[in-house]
């Protein structure tokens, strides 16, 4: 049982032309949220904040909640420039280097995490 944070890639990528580096480049979309767990099961998710990575140069942006909430749940958007608000890059807003990958799952934690909270192996 406990309180922990977590993130989620989003089913959605779109093909842009950066405004911060001038590349053709792709947008993913992720959740970050934070939830209530027993037993490692999820219970309640709250706090959710949805942002951006810009793969070509790793600039990450923040979106309205209503644009991430529409994704989240399947439907068809499409990100314009005014939707985008920078927050800085990747190795700064989040680095994925900071994660452990589970030894029985595969499943990558944040460094926060003692035990996976996919199958419960320590990490």
């Amino acid at each position: 049982m406990g309180i922990s944070n977590g993130e989620k890639k989003l089913d959605f990528s779109q093909t842009i032309i950066c405004e911060t580096c001038g590349q053709y480049g792709h947008l993913e979309v992720f959740m970050t949220f934070t939830y209530f767990s027993l037993f490692f099961i999820p219970i309640l998710k709250w706090k959710k904040r949805f942002y951006v990575k810009s793969l070509c140069c790793n600039r990450i942006y923040s979106i309205p909640e209503e644009l991430g909430k529409q994704i989240l749940h399947g439907q068809q958007v499409t990100l314009r420039p005014e939707d985008l608000h920078s927050e800085g890059y990747a190795s700064s807003f989040h680095n994925h280097c900071q994660a452990v990958r589970c030894s029985n799952c595969g499943y990558e934690a944040d460094t926060s995490f003692v035990y996976c909270p996919k199958c419960g192996n320590k990490l």
